[in-house]
């Protein structure tokens, strides 16, 4: 079965920018995500179509070579859905899960389009917490404590992840640069090493604190300021509290 347009699928003219398309995504993935319509069996399927394009389209090099070739530029490197493996795809190549990070991460607070380096501290999810206020502290205001957990550096590692007395060594798969370089027939791309996920150094034994990540789970205490005259479902953010 051939495969659409992937500017039809996403409802796209040729010349669409990349705000464009990335909004587009937002709609339809929303719209045919497989948990908002659990009754229809096709949602899935155009869920991975919409997803597809938008893997292609919002890859600049992607693009141009979809721009130039059609399907057969780019088959093999949308490995995320099933479009022919080859060595693109999976989450180290920026898959689905990078895809989803990039077009929904503002929604949830996360730093906007476009790719992080790799070789940057990855950005924490942010936390919620629901607080139940009675009516005089709402229209009144109040501060409240309120115990969330949130992940701070390994003592015992210093934050480095390797287990004291040893040290980290240069990455084996990448040589210390982070990214490997994969090559299909006219087609090269660059992929976070899977090996170190982009840091360019290899744990040859890991803390036995924190397994390796640098950073261990606690409990801190936050004292919350309410203003007054609350409503259900308002939210109040604080910056930087993990």
């Amino acid at each position: 079965m051939s495969k659409r347009d992937y500017y039809e699928v996403l409802g796209l003219e040729r010349g669409a920018d990349t705000k464009e398309i990335k909004k587009a995504y937002r709609r339809l993935a929303q719209k045919f995500h497989p948990d908002r319509n659990p009754d229809d069996e096709t949602s899935a399927e155009k869920f991975r179509e919409v997803s597809e394009a938008y893997e292609v389209l919002s890859d600049s090099e992607k693009r141009a070579a979809y721009d130039q070739f059609g399907h057969a530029g780019v088959d093999g490197q949308a490995g995320g859905f099933g479009g022919g493996g080859g060595g693109f795809g999976g989450a180290g190549a920026g898959g689905f899960s990078d895809i989803f990070g990039d077009v929904f991460g503002d929604i949830f607070g996360g730093a906007g389009g476009g790719r992080r380096h790799p070789n940057a501290p990855a950005r924490g999810s942010d936390l919620r917490y629901n607080l139940e206020l009675d009516l005089e502290s709402a229209v009144a205001g109040t501060s409240v404590d309120i115990r969330v957990p949130r992940h701070v550096e390994c003592e015992r590692c210093d934050g480095q992840g390797a287990e004291p007395g040893s040290s980290k060594e240069t990455c084996p798969t990448c040589a210390g640069h982070g990214q490997v370089r994969m090559q299909q027939g006219f087609f090269a791309v660059q992929q976070t090493c899977p090996t170190c996920h982009g840091s360019g150094q290899h744990i040859k034994v890991p803390c036995h604190k924190c397994n390796g990540e640098g950073r261990v789970r606690e409990t801190r205490t936050l004292s919350v300021k309410i203003p007054a005259g609350v409503d259900t479902g308002d939210r109040i953010r604080l910056n930087g509290e993990g």
